[in-house]
């Protein structure tokens, strides 16, 4: 305490603070002003500028009160200084403890105890002090009373170690509380720091100069939490790859601390992510079905591509729905559907027949082949469509008689053409109808109609197209091949060489007719077991799900009759010409030769024809 004696001389003319009277002059700097975020500067290097803010400055000294010694009795005086120490006033007026000691230590025979005194006051002082800088971060004034204490601890005893590491930690509290103001202020901003500066920058320099300080972890905590809040908000527009960022910069803030947090965070922002992926899929698909529904769910997935992660399942699914609405309507290719008729019960069973391309007629030096099948030409069907499983049978066409009345061309003329038993040969027998067999007999339900016309075929799908509300139709000629080809390239239907077993009911050296007959003009070694039509579906399926295009009865197609295939459509659609009297047949029957079972084989009819050997089947737009 020597530098005690002489104190209340200088204390009478020095205004004492932190930044006052020091040690070393210019050696600290003014802390009374509290400056703004653009205030802080260098803080990493524990430096901190101020603004010039003078407002604080009445707190940062400490005028010693006057203590009039003129006619004092030195006695009384100690005893006042004693009490005041003991009741805790310690530098508040004249009659506090230490003022009154410094008083004292100018009188030699007081002096020590007067010392003595200063001494307990001082450590009062510090606690005091200690107590104050525990509470920065908790009351607004706490460090305003640091600062005070730190006044007058320096006037009691500028050199004393403990005062001077408690000048010190009022020093670091300043600049940290600067920082953390400034941090918060920028928090409040907006300005996050996650470039560099801004409130992460201020919080992290306080750190730095007090590592696991609260109030600046704390602070550090409300910029991550900030972080991951632009993250979900940016989640919740959709904006994921932002949402992304935001996350990651949340990640650095407290690396050691917070990764659950931003884990959690991560979780809640996939779940968004999965939520809005999942109703975009939903609304896509929604929208197919609509008008312009297409580019709709196309716009749908363009979004979703932009937020889904690569090979999103969703993605794929709503690209795959999109892909068969535009090919193949509501349908899958091989999906096999009826549709209901408004008078109850269901139409025939449909295939979906898949889009793609085929080449069309016979190839230069095709055995059996003829110029009407050709040239050979490329069609590509940009749609899928609907294909009848199966020829329609009598059951089926009895229904739309019953329905509609309509009287076929056989019964109007009153005659078709039947297989004759005796000669082997076809020939014109009266009273032969829709409902009778190859032979003229009543048929049976699940044969296929025959001695129907083109135009007893058209009414029926016309029918079909008012009771289901589809466009139904007669197949053109070149869907017709290409749904027989299935995708083979070879002469017949099943490739080159004889049918393989069941493949088609066509003729085969193995079968006989009910007298005995056998054909002239057959497969060898083949047989079915049929000499006439067979009930629909009773062979082989082809590699697209539909029975009997190869055989069973030849077809009515939709095209009317050329000689070739020159200047003939390419997209696959029917080649018609206004009041045409011949159209197309296709596809072998129980009683063509190999030569007509040939995939190209085509022959004309007129539309008014009706046999034995020829039916039809339905096509339906998807």
């Amino acid at each position: 305490m020597s530098a005690l004696r002489g104190a209340w001389i200088a204390l009478a003319v020095c205004a004492v603070s932190v930044a006052g009277c020091s040690r070393e002059p210019g050696a600290d700097t003014d802390a009374g002003a509290t400056p703004a975020a653009a205030d802080v500067a260098g803080a990493g290097s524990g430096s901190v500028t101020i603004s010039g803010d003078d407002s604080a400055a009445g707190s940062l000294t400490w005028q010693v009160p006057a203590v009039d010694l003129s006619d004092a009795d030195p006695q009384a005086l100690r005893r006042r200084a004693d009490d005041a120490l003991e009741a805790g006033r310690l530098h508040e007026d004249a009659d506090a403890a230490i003022p009154l000691y410094l008083a004292l230590s100018t009188l030699p025979e007081h002096s020590r105890h007067a010392e003595a005194g200063l001494r307990r006051a001082l450590q009062r002082v510090l606690r005091q002090g200690d107590a104050a800088l525990a509470a920065v971060d908790d009351e607004a004034d706490a460090l305003a009373r640091a600062r005070g204490l730190a006044a007058v601890a320096r006037a009691v005893d500028g050199e004393d170690p403990g005062v001077v590491d408690f000048l010190q930690r009022v020093d670091l509290a300043e600049r940290v509380t600067a920082l953390n103001v400034a941090g918060e202020r920028a928090l409040a901003e907006g300005r996050l720091g996650e470039g560099g500066g801004g409130a992460l920058g201020a919080f992290r320099d306080a750190l730095e100069l007090q590592p696991a300080q609260p109030r600046a972890r704390q602070g550090m905590a409300a910029v991550e939490s900030a972080m991951i809040r632009r993250a979900e908000d940016a989640a919740d527009e959709g904006e994921f790859e932002l949402a992304r960022r935001w996350l990651a910069f949340a990640a650095e803030v407290r690396p050691d601390q917070g990764l659950e947090t931003v884990v959690d965070a991560h979780a809640r922002v996939d779940r968004l992510r999965a939520t809005r992926i999942a109703r975009l899929r939903d609304l896509g698909i929604m929208a197919l079905p609509k008008f312009g529904g297409v580019d709709v769910a196309r716009r749908h997935l363009a979004e979703l591509l932009r937020i889904a992660r690569p090979g999103d399942p969703a993605a794929s699914e709503l690209r795959e729905r999109i892909d068969l609405a535009v090919h193949y309507g509501l349908y899958a290719p091989g999906q096999v559907f009826t549709d209901a008729l408004a008078n109850g019960g269901r139409g025939p069973q449909m295939a979906v027949v898949p889009h793609g391309a085929f080449t069309m007629g016979a190839p230069e030096g095709e055995v059996d082949a003829s110029d009407y099948e050709r040239p050979a030409h490329p069609i590509r069907f940009e749609r899928g469509f609907g294909m009848a499983i199966r020829e329609i049978t009598v059951g089926e066409f009895r229904r739309f008689i019953a329905a509609t009345g309509h009287r076929t061309r056989a019964a109007r003329r009153g005659f078709s053409m039947v297989y004759d038993e005796r000669s082997g040969n076809f020939v014109r027998r009266s009273g032969v109808d829709w409902h009778s067999d190859y032979l003229g007999r009543p048929a049976d339900d699940g044969l296929p109609v025959l001695h129907v016309s083109a135009r007893d075929a058209q009414a029926y799908a016309e029918w079909l197209a008012a009771q289901t509300g589809q466009r139904y139709r007669l197949p053109s000629e070149a869907e017709f091949e290409y749904a027989l080809r299935a995708g083979s390239r070879g002469r017949y239907p099943w490739g080159e060489g004889e049918p393989p077993r069941r493949v088609a009911n066509t003729t085969g050296a193995l079968d006989r007719s009910p007298a005995g007959r056998t054909w002239a003009n057959a497969f060898g070694g083949y047989g079915d077991g049929y000499w006439g039509p067979a009930p629909v579906g009773r062979m082989e399926p082809n590699a697209w799900g539909l029975h009997d295009l190869a055989g069973n009865v030849s077809e009515w197609v939709a095209d009317c009759w050329h000689d070739g295939y020159r200047r003939a459509p390419g997209d696959g659609s029917a080649w018609v010409n206004p009041g045409c009297r011949d159209q197309v047949i296709r596809g072998g029957s129980w009683a063509s030769s190999p030569a007509q079972t040939r995939s190209a084989w085509r022959a004309p009819a007129n539309v008014d024809t009706t046999n034995a050997r020829l039916g039809f089947r339905v096509v339906r737009d998807l």
